[in-house]
């Protein structure tokens, strides 16, 4: 037994004696790995902040701006601590470690699948042109001024001043209106005059008044109109115009004032804008003759009891 403890012990001496070698011999390695490791460190501060410097001159969402450095950032001490492996002949924990985050990114991958599509989707909101901050856009059923535009949610200011934010991925999958992307916007206008009205002269006076109250329809040739239907109660017509403008409230505002003009120009000249009705003939006397004499063929037999 005391023999067994002795040869224990010596090969134990030994194994350590060993590894001390290799780690006076490694040495050199290993300082090198730690400086390298540790300068990735300040490499990726001063990578961050050259970042920042270079994105502030782009039209990408803070937000953005400062994930997209941090993750640049992230890499370079990635790199460095791959290096740092590299020097210290750990091939075997390099691969490891690969291995194992590509399982852990799996994972997280699903059960992140809703947040990681609104935040790719926010990251490709940042570089396209069809949405800025300030944009009138109307997106899922809801409109308004953009406020802010993040990894997770688009948020919007609607015309009653409430705060509605949609997640990215919704912005994307759906259909998308924008009304800054343009200066101009075309402002159609429906009504109906009563069937008597002359029309020539209605056309006319509407182009007129449209022409005379908007200083960007510069005559009548560029207010468009024509008769649409013959309705129940009246004649319908659409017209239409241009307008600078860059929000649904201006043209709101724009339809509201065309409505007033139009509305007293026909006051002014007699021409009656209808609303539904509906007229009973009479014309028929034989009907109406039969139930009188009904009546009294009735009462001369109670009469004559």
């Amino acid at each position: 037994m005391k023999k067994r403890l002795e040869t224990a012990w010596d090969k134990m001496t030994e194994q350590l004696g060993s590894w001390l070698d290799t780690l006076v011999m490694s040495l050199p390695n290993i300082i090198l790995a730690i400086l390298v490791f540790a300068g990735s460190f300040f490499v990726s501060r001063y990578v961050n902040n050259l970042m920042l410097k270079i994105l502030a001159k782009s039209k990408m969402q803070g937000t953005v701006k400062k994930v997209t450095a941090r993750l640049i950032s992230i890499t370079v001490i990635l790199a460095g601590l791959f290096l740092a492996l590299g020097i210290l002949n750990l091939n075997k924990v390099l691969t490891s470690l690969l291995a194992g985050a590509g399982v852990a990114g799996l994972a997280v991958g699903l059960a992140l699948q809703g947040t990681l599509a609104n935040t790719f989707s926010g990251i490709v909101l940042s570089f396209v042109k069809y949405i800025q901050m300030g944009d009138w856009i109307e997106s899922n059923g809801y409109a308004g001024e953009v406020i802010d535009i993040d990894l997770r949610t688009v948020t919007i200011k609607q015309a009653d001043n409430n705060i509605v934010s949609i997640p990215n991925k919704m912005v994307i999958e759906n259909p998308l209106k924008n009304y800054a992307i343009t200066t101009k916007s075309r402002v159609m206008l429906t009504c109906g005059i009563t069937y008597d009205a002359d029309l020539e002269f209605v056309e006319n006076l509407v182009k007129e008044t449209v022409a005379e109250t908007f200083k960007e329809v510069k005559n009548q040739d560029d207010v468009i109109f024509f008769y649409t239907e013959f309705a129940d109660s009246s004649i319908n017509f659409e017209v239409r115009f241009w307008m600078d403008s860059t929000s649904a409230l201006q043209i709101l505002r724009t339809k509201s004032t065309a409505i007033i003009a139009i509305k007293k120009a026909f006051d002014a000249n007699g021409i009656t804008i209808p609303f539904p009705i509906r007229t009973i003939d009479f014309s028929n006397q034989l009907g109406v003759k039969s139930i009188s004499d009904a009546k009294n063929s009735e009462g001369n037999t109670a009469h004559e009891d």
